[in-house]
């Protein structure tokens, strides 16, 4: 490989040995599901542990862990704490969305082609129960997901439903200009950023997003079934929750007058919470995973991923394959296309040699983390070269 790029330089270096990763694996499928650090399978058994002794557990540990991971997810965001919601899913946070936004007859909810069903089949709902209409948008083959989101928004748009970056190939998708055009028709915005959230940067502030939700076991290198739900300021006093949990309630510190039932919420975002959000095994180890991303910083980690994303593409490139240009994708997921398509042997080849991708659609998503160097991408093009 060119010493270029053999030699590019990484804000991070190698965090192999911080994951619990066997020699001889070449994992390059975080866009599926991260390998878990060595502190996050620490904190899990700890946590385990602790079940056994709950007459250990006193009040302020309900609020403590739940408080320092809301924090915690609002660093990596860039916001705070008061716009964060505990949520067991992606699929939950986007039912809040659709719980709360106004949808009238005959207005349109924009959502890409493709797009992951978690964030399709709440709006197909909703367009079916409020006589609504779902408007899928398609990229042209000389044109961006931007444009053509862009050019989908008009005066009867009601929500525009759509990731940072499309699932299948990380292709970008610009949320400050998407963010502009939707506020200017006086319509709302939803972005799932599962695949984007803890490995790309994203600016709130900018995209001003009504909800944006992400789940914790990709880029935010936590345990399953813990996400994170950012609810915009208008939402945060006067949305209404999925659940009506009373620990999302006014003075639920206060075990002995949990009897005295309030109506009023907690502050923030906190109405939003799932049930149970104290959730003393999950919590820890999510805990122990988002200190290390903040370690890290969101930055750090895109620009050390992108050493990686561009040779990939170079050598992509090199066995025929056109793979987008850098302006056009993230920088820690790529999507190729091989030139013949993909074998249907491929997948069992690439696992054979223990190299490990997804195939989602025509492409052959590659999705690296600080754990991959660049003997990783020798190895699966290695493979790749063989088959093209």
């Amino acid at each position: 490989m060119p010493d270029t790029l053999k030699h590019s330089y990484r804000s991070i270096p190698l965090q192999r040995d911080l994951f619990e990763i066997p020699d001889g694996v070449t994992f390059l499928n975080c866009a599926n599901m991260s390998p878990q650090l060595r502190s996050v399978t620490a904190a899990g058994l700890e946590s385990v542990k602790a079940k056994a002794s709950p007459w250990e557990l006193t009040p302020p540990d309900w609020f403590s862990g739940v408080e320092e991971l809301r924090g915690l997810a609002a660093k990596v965001l860039g916001t705070d704490a008061e716009a964060m919601a505990l949520v067991p899913s992606a699929s939950y946070g986007i039912a809040v969305a659709a719980a709360n936004l106004e949808v009238e007859r005959g207005q349109s909810i924009v959502l890409l082609s493709d797009q992951f069903p978690s964030n399709v089949y709440a709006w197909r709902e909703v367009a079916r129960q409020r006589g609504a209409r779902i408007r899928t948008v398609r990229r042209e083959p000389d044109g961006t997901w931007t444009q053509a989101i862009l050019k989908a928004i008009d005066d009867g748009t009601a929500v525009v439903a759509v990731p940072n970056c499309h699932w299948t190939d990380g292709s970008l998708i610009d949320l400050g200009a998407v963010g502009e055009k939707v506020r200017s028709v006086g319509a709302s915005l939803v972005v799932d950023a599962s695949q984007s959230l803890g490995a790309y940067p994203l600016n709130v502030a900018e995209v001003q997003p009504d909800f944006l939700v992400s789940v914790g076991y990709k880029w935010l290198l936590g345990p399953y079934s813990l996400g994170y739900l950012y609810v915009a300021p208008r939402w945060r006093e006067s949305g209404r929750p999925l659940e009506n949990s009373w620990f999302s309630r006014e003075g639920s510190e206060d075990f002995a007058g949990l009897v005295n039932y309030r109506d009023e919420y907690r502050s923030g975002a906190r109405r939003f919470d799932m049930g149970e959000a104290p959730n003393f095994v999950l919590a820890p180890m999510a805990i122990a995973a988002l200190r290390q991303v903040v370690d890290w910083g969101v930055e750090n980690i895109r620009q050390s991923l992108s050493v990686l994303t561009n040779l990939i593409a170079q050598q992509a490139t090199e066995i025929g394959c056109a793979p987008l240009p850098a302006e056009h994708r993230v920088s820690h997921m790529i999507g190729i296309r091989l030139p013949n398509g993909i074998s249907e042997g491929l997948v069992k080849r690439l696992s054979d040699a223990r190299i490990y991708v997804s195939i989602r659609g025509d492409a052959i998503r590659i999705a690296p983390h600080l754990y991959n160097d660049e003997s990783d991408i020798e190895r699966l093009f290695s493979v790749l070269r063989e088959l093209a």
